[in-house]
Order: structure tokens, then sequence, then C-alpha cells
């Protein structure tokens, strides 16, 4: 049996597997991002794929993508701020 399923993890091996477990989560988090972002503005921004973007196609992925993320971290701000909200009425 090993240390994890016997629950016999010290407290620094606690706080580091739990660090990588947030690494983990936050590359999840950024691929899933960048996933997304590439999806919806390719399909809003690029009518007719070829070899090269135009400059109009540029232009629509750049906004595009900083209003993806601009929403994205007004969503991230806003589920950070209503956990921490909730933990402290608790």
């Amino acid at each position: 049996m090993d240390s994890l399923s016997s629950g016999s993890l010290s407290g620094v091996q606690k706080e580091e597997l739990m660090d990588q477990v947030k690494q983990q989560i936050a590359i999840a988090n950024a691929q899933e991002l960048l996933t997304k972002m590439s999806e919806k503005c390719f399909k809003k921004c690029i009518g007719k794929p070829g070899t090269a973007l135009d400059s109009s196609e540029q232009k629509c992925i750049a906004m595009c993508m900083d209003r993806y993320m601009d929403a994205w971290n007004l969503v991230s701000r806003t589920y950070s701020t209503r956990i921490q909200r909730e933990r402290n009425n608790m």
C-alpha cells in the first residue's frame, strides 16, 4: 500500500501534491481557453480558409481574441470572488 492510499502523507507532501494539482488545473484551463478561443474566432472571422490571412481576417481574429480573453478574465474574477465570499460566510 502506498502513502497516498494509506492516508499517511505529511503536511509538506500534501502541500506539494496540492500545488501539482493546481498547476495541472491551470494548464488544463489555459489549453481549454486557447482551444475555445481558436474555434470560436476561426468560425467568426475566417469565411474561406486559404494559405494566408488577409488584413481584415487578421484584425477580426485579434479583436475576437481580445474580447474572448476579456470575457474569460471577467468570468474568472467573478467566480473567484463568489467562491471567496461563500467561504467567508461559512
